[in-house]
């Protein structure tokens, strides 16, 4: 078998975030998560992130499961209701929760890093991320959470996959809030932006040795059929506010203009303030690279039901049915991971002489009920050896990618999918016992050697 080696000094962990994993809700304030798990329908199997896998009161043995694993770094979230009270004040109880575990972190040798907002955003604030003003309140707790651990996290993302908080979560209506105009996903994507730069400027200013960066979420969109104009015109409009709306302001310091003409009525009138794109382009230090599939369109009839692609309402999903897929119909794709890598590096990242990281990649698989046995979870294996040799693919023709994070540690609350859909490298059992997969073995072992073993061909 032929083996890929990767870099001296690469780092490997796990992520994860506070809504999936922590429970410990009678400990913290509701978040529109909360609020939208109420919702009759909203969730797959009617569940909830009031218990989850309870992380809160299980950090520990999680933190020496890690450690078990030689793991190095460990990518986690703050949950915003749980260290701030509605009136601004900080729960002193939550946060002691984060500073815990970041304490037991450092002390096995593990790096924190830390995402300040994984969607579950205060219920009290009032029009969520549709107010301008919730963009001032994130930079205040940004510092909140500073102040208390600063010291020692030292790796800072801003928000993770802002496309899922905006337009999923505003248009699509399948994400918190749960609402369907894409008015306010295009509101609701610029004041997550500038959260975020209002965020860098003050902890810039307050910590300016933080590595600090935020993390998006890309699904490459091709044409179905490269000659054709009008596919080649929609996989334009989708990647359009699924992705570019959010790089070029970062790295560019402004809004695509075809995003904006092709948003037409539904870009609100005086969303962009002056000075709004230069705090939106301030440097950051490292891009987070979230991959799971991508996905090929034609050119249809416009769609009635509400669209995450308010822009491209024409856009028809088209099946490969010579690929594989994960348990979430995706479809297993490493080459485009590749060239993803190879295109950021080239056009956002490299000029720059940012790094990208791979914050989340990983598999859902149907894995048996660990009640059942060891569970051998080859596919999740195969899934990973395919989009590591990607990345390391894309090191070798010169991306600068220095870590990779695989989602998720543990079996999880999966959104809207709830406890049906396992992303885990560890299961957990009815009574929350933790129970390491095969993945989770084979993981341990590449992160002791640094190096992929290939599957031979046929």
């Amino acid at each position: 078998m032929s083996t890929l080696r990767f870099p001296q000094g690469f780092r490997w962990g796990t992520a994860t975030s506070s809504f999936q994993i922590e429970g410990g809700a009678d400990e913290r304030g509701d978040s529109i998560w909360d609020e939208f798990c109420r919702v009759p329908g909203a969730i797959a199997d009617g569940s909830d992130g009031r218990v989850a896998v309870d992380h809160y009161h299980r950090y520990p043995q999680d933190v020496e499961l890690m450690a078990s694993m030689g793991l190095d770094t460990y990518r986690f979230s703050v949950s915003w209701p749980r260290v701030l009270n509605p009136d601004g004040s900080v729960n002193r109880v939550g946060m002691g929760f984060y500073d815990a575990l970041v304490d037991t972190l450092c002390a096995a040798g593990i790096r924190p890093w830390l995402t300040l907002y994984h969607w579950d955003l205060p219920a009290w604030l009032s029009g969520g991320w549709t107010n301008r003003a919730t963009a001032d309140a994130f930079a205040d707790y940004a510092m909140r959470v500073h102040d208390a651990l600063g010291d020692r996290v030292r790796v800072w993302t801003t928000l993770n996959e802002p496309w899922c908080a905006s337009f999923l979560s505003y248009a699509g209506g399948h994400h918190a809030p749960g609402h369907t105009d894409p008015a306010e996903a295009y509101a609701a994507a610029h004041h997550l932006l500038l959260g975020h730069g209002l965020a860098v400027k003050a902890l810039r200013a307050a910590d300016p040795e933080a590595t600090l960066g935020l993390t998006l979420n890309f699904t490459p969109a091709y044409p179905a059929d490269p000659d054709s104009a009008a596919d080649v015109d929609v996989v334009r409009r989708v990647d359009g506010t699924a992705h570019r709306i959010f790089t070029d302001p970062v790295f560019r310091g402004e809004y695509p203009a075809d995003v904006i003409a092709d948003a037409g009525a539904a870009w609100p009138s005086g969303l962009v303030h002056d000075g709004d794109l230069e705090l939106i382009g301030a440097p950051i230090d490292v891009l987070g690279v979230n991959y799971y599939t991508s996905q090929l369109f034609h050119a249809g009839q416009p769609a009635p039901q509400p669209t995450p692609h308010p822009a491209a309402t024409d856009a028809v999903a088209v099946d490969r049915p010579e690929l594989s897929r994960t348990d979430m119909g995706w479809e297993v794709t490493p080459d485009a991971f590749r060239d993803l890598l190879i295109g950021l590096h080239r056009d956002y990242t490299g000029p720059a002489g940012i790094p990208l990281a791979i914050t989340e990649n990983g598999a859902a698989i149907d894995d048996p009920d660990p009640a059942s046995g060891p569970i051998d979870d080859t596919e999740r294996i195969d899934y990973l050896v395919g989009h590591l040799s990607a990345v390391h693919q894309a090191i070798e023709a010169g991306a600068q990618v220095d870590t990779y994070l695989v989602w998720s540690l543990i079996d999880n609350f999966e959104w809207a999918f709830g406890y049906t859909k396992r992303f885990g490298l560890v299961a957990v059992d009815e009574a929350l016992n933790r129970v390491p997969k095969a993945s989770a073995r084979w993981y341990s072992e590449l992160v002791r050697t640094g190096t992929l073993t290939l599957p031979e061909r046929a």
